[in-house]
């Protein structure tokens, strides 16, 4: 066992649990209840496995230590129980450690301890007259275990009790099923029985408890041939025969002896067990936390009885909640019941009517169906009244809504229901308090341990297919049963082939002529149960390119109002289609996109073209409130509206955003051939790009836009991209490449007599050669670059020019003209209000004081070029003037200035000097 709501390092593994802490738990921190490395519980567990007892210094010490103590033993004893009183005392709930007569007593109500609370319940077992009763107290006892005793715990004292335990353990369920065979429970006791003689192959006692089981299951065949076995294997092994019980029960069977039947039938009178559950999932995996939440929802301190697993089909929902069912069956020791509602799935007859449901349960409850009353308000009444003060489990599975399952919710708190769905069921959770626990794909590892309980050595001999495997079935534990179900039926296919598959087919590939075993027809289940404009919209979403949408972004693909789409949206979600996270940005698993592509029957071009403008357009927005100086660019005709923003910070945040889905979009542009589009979207996140610092995806985008550019009617285009493409290798260190594309551009400038392209081309051709450290060229391109732009009549331009001229001036030693050139920079950078110029200009000054000794004026400019680098949001230039203000000499100055570097050079994995 663990501790609900706490990770297995903290917890004391197995019987053995303070229930009071797993309370407590609940609404505490994990730090609170921490209890330290494996030595440190081996303490409390040995206080707890003697609660109430005095256990001596040095029974503590053989105990968790062994014959190898550690030095000062009696001193670390005592370390841990101060550690151990504290997190007690931080739990609270009165469980205490005293100090007593030369050791230590752990003092608490006993049934506060699973195993003293075990033992307490197995002798009133046992000393009860009345089965039934009995039998209840030990099914109680059976569901306080979920794992072996102690399991992270490794020491001889430990192992005994461990052993010791399990003895108890089997004998107790021994017991268990003696009683529940001799009032008539066979037939649910098959499963268990089965396990327990195949793990006890030679136990006399489980080996007749199976074979009378299965004689009053009415297969006295079996039941020969289950005799059969075990007397074969006890004279292989043993070299003896079945002893006198045993034999006594063949003959008996041989001879149909009618007192073997068991009690006769109940009467309707009698209330019998149901144990409707099917069958456990055999290959399920992983699900730690799930499972854990589902039993603070249902079986924890002040537990909801009403838990909904909600997530799209092929998730894991009936997994997940049989799996949870059987591993807590023996807390309802009144039953359950289960029912699958048809809420989604290919039964044409639709979901199932709740009426027909309860007629179900009453039936399983012992009513007789003449005695059934007619009305259907009267036979819920009827099931209600029955399950009033019961102890039951419900699980409804595959449930369509929330209506459907309120008429089957039992009466009063004692029954636990738990529903799975592909919707939210918000209205259970409104009107009845249910926990909500959203189901999600499995993680990778949990993948992978999925496929390796089925395929076995497979895993890691054919090790990176499995990888490519588990990514193409995105987390979907039906899409991995698919898939290896395909492996185990051909193994001598290799997995790259159904990689192969999965590449070339996608969704296609997981399907199959069973529906319940092909996800699209599962997935399509989901699909049809939407009303028509939803279907529109998911169609819609699963073709958009990127990873996720806003609400506005969404309204310009379909079509509709902001206001309406985010209905259409939140819907959607709650039927488990759309994921939203973070708040206002939905997206799809990558399988449920596959789906509504193939749903959809492919793109709807006119959506796409709304969705292309609605980002180039507002990304256009965003580049002229970041660089207001740039020449414009002249967009096509608008089809969607772009999203307002009101100034340099909401741009920046925009951006942020939409960064990754404005590079989709310009991938899809490309592919679908529009050359224009491509270009432009290129343009729009260069000055984005530049001061956040992302040179790679600005190479990217501008590679795009240089292959689209001979498909433009303006030459300038291949102008600009050669260039653009240029700057973004010097930033990536590729200078050959570099100077090829700005060599290039500066050819292509000349042909068309373009002095401004020609300008710029000079100033990236004089940041390339400074970047190498050849600063006589990078002046000279630079000092070019000033009389082009001052030819053109560019001023903006030339103070950018300026200052690169006056920077590789002052590396070259030539202070005086540094300080003139840049010092004019500054001047038409404020006339002009250009504050990013402004930063530049200053962080040069700052830097050309520094060199000449002048730290106090280095420092104050390096903060007023930090000051402004900051409120426009250039975080790689930020981190640069960072740098410089740590090498200033002033040490204060230094101290913050490094710190500041570092912090903003981590992100892009760059250093200090």
């Amino acid at each position: 066992m663990e501790w609900p709501g706490h990770p297995p390092r903290t917890a004391v593994s197995g019987v053995l649990r303070l229930r009071v802490l797993g309370e407590v738990a609940a609404s505490a921190g994990d730090d609170r209840l921490d209890l330290g490395h494996a030595r440190q519980r081996c303490v409390l567990a040995v206080l707890l496995v003697e609660a109430n007892l005095v256990v001596t210094t040095e029974q503590l010490r053989d105990r968790v230590w062994g014959d190898r103590p550690p030095l000062r033993a009696r001193q670390v004893v005592t370390n841990y129980v101060s550690r151990l009183r504290r997190v007690l005392a931080a739990a609270g709930g009165g469980v205490e450690i005293h100090r007593r007569g030369g050791g230590y007593v752990l003092l608490t109500e006993p049934d506060r301890v699973d195993l003293h609370c075990f033992r307490r319940l197995v002798r009133r077992a046992r000393d009860e007259t009345d089965d039934r009763r009995a039998l209840r107290l030990l099914e109680e006892a059976s569901a306080l275990w979920s794992a072996e005793a102690f399991a992270d715990l490794d020491v001889p004292w430990i192992e005994a009790v461990r052993e010791g335990l399990a003895m108890e353990r089997f004998a107790a369920d021994a017991d268990r099923i003696d009683l529940a065979l001799r009032l008539g429970r066979h037939a649910a006791l098959l499963p268990e029985l089965t396990a327990r003689a195949a793990a006890h192959p030679l136990d006399e006692r489980v080996a007749a408890q199976l074979v009378l089981a299965r004689y009053r299951a009415g297969s006295p065949a079996e039941a020969l041939a289950e005799y059969g076995r075990v007397r074969a294997r006890l004279a292989d092994e043993l070299g003896i025969d079945p002893g006198p019980a045993l034999r006594n029960l063949h003959r008996r069977v041989l001879a149909a002896d009618p007192e073997l039947d068991g009690p006769a039938r109940p009467s309707s009178a009698a209330a019998p067990v149901p144990r409707q559950l099917p069958a456990p999932p055999g290959w399920f995996t992983g699900r730690v936390a799930a499972l854990a939440r589902l039993t603070d929802f249902l079986a924890g301190p002040g537990a909801s009885p009403i838990a909904v697993v909600s997530g799209p089909g092929g998730i894991g929902k009936t997994w997940l909640a049989l799996e949870w069912a059987h591993r807590n069956a023996g807390r309802f020791p009144d039953g359950q019941l289960f029912v699958d509602l048809r809420g989604f799935s290919a039964d044409r007859d639709g979901p199932m009517a709740p009426g027909v449901a309860v007629r179900g349960f009453l039936a399983a409850l012992g009513v007789d169906p003449d005695l059934l009353p007619a009305e259907p308000h009267a036979r819920t009444a009827l099931f209600r009244s029955l399950t009033t003060g019961r102890r039951l489990l419900l699980v409804l599975d595959n449930a369509a809504d929330a209506e459907q399952v309120r008429e089957l919710l039992p009466g009063g708190g004692s029954c636990a229901v738990l529903v799975t769905s592909r919707r939210r069921l918000a209205g259970l959770t409104t009107a009845h308090g249910a926990g909500q626990l959203p189901l999600d794909v499995l993680a990778g590892d949990e993948s992978r341990a999925l496929l390796a309980r089925r395929l076995g050595g497979r895993v890691t001999t054919e090790a990176a297919a499995v990888t490519e495997l588990v990514a193409s079935c995105g987390g979907f534990p039906m899409a991995l049963g698919i898939v290896a179900t395909r492996a185990q039926t051909h193994p001598e296919v290799p997995l790259a082939e159904l990689v192969a598959d999965l590449r070339s087919l996608g969704l296609a590939a997981l399907a199959d002529d069973d529906p319940a075993a092909s996800l699209p027809a599962v997935l399509s289940w989901s699909y049809r149960a939407l009303p028509a404009d939803r279907r529109e919209v998911f169609r819609l979403l699963g073709a958009a390119p990127g990873a996720d949408l806003g609400v506005p972004a969404a309204a310009a693909l379909t079509g509709r109002p902001p206001a309406q789409v985010r209905v259409v949206l939140r819907s959607l979600e709650e039927a488990s289609l759309l994921i939203q996270h973070p708040p206002g940005r939905f997206r799809m698993r990558e399988l449920i996109r596959s789906y509504a592509g193939v749903a959809g029957g492919g793109p709807d071009p006119a959506a796409l073209d709304r969705l292309t403008d609605f980002y180039l357009r507002t990304a256009y927005t965003a580049e002229r409130l970041l660089n207001p100086y740039a020449a414009p660019i002249r967009l096509g005709p608008a089809v969607a509206a772009a999203q307002p923003l009101s100034d340099a910070a909401a741009a920046l945040a925009w951006l942020e955003t939409e960064h990754t889905n404005l590079l989709a979009v310009q991938r899809a542009a490309a592919e679908a051939g529009k050359n224009a589009v491509v270009w432009q979207l290129a343009w729009v996140v260069l000055t984005f790009q530049t001061r956040r610092g992302y040179h790679r995806e600005q190479a990217e985008v501008w590679r795009a836009a240089l292959e689209a550019a001979p498909g433009l009617p303006d030459p300038a285009a291949r102008t600009v991209a050669h260039r653009r493409l240029g700057a973004a290798c010097v930033e990536l260190g590729r200078h050959e490449e570099a100077v090829e594309h700005l060599h290039r551009a500066l050819e292509l400038a000349r042909w068309q007599h373009d002095v401004g392209d020609e300008a710029h081309t000079h100033y990236q051709l004089a940041w390339a050669w400074g970047r190498r450290g050849a600063d006589r060229p990078a002046l000279d391109h630079a000092i070019r670059a000033v009389r082009l732009c001052r030819a053109a009549s560019l001023p903006v331009w030339e103070a950018d020019a300026l200052n690169a001229a006056g920077w590789h001036a002052a590396r070259l030693g030539d202070y005086d003209a540094a300080r003139r050139h840049c010092g004019a920079a500054l001047s038409v950078h404020r006339k002009y209000h250009n504050a990013h110029g402004q930063a530049n200009a200053l962080r040069s000054l700052g830097e050309i004081s520094r060199l000449t000794g002048h730290e106090k004026q280095a420092v104050r400019r390096f903060r007023m070029a930090l000051a402004l680098y900051r409120d426009y949001g250039v975080t790689a230039a930020e981190a640069d003037v960072a740098d410089r203000l740590g090498r200033a000499r002033t040490a204060p100055a230094a101290q913050a200035g490094w710190q500041e570097a570092f912090r903003q050079f981590r992100p892009y994995g760059g250093t200090t000097a």
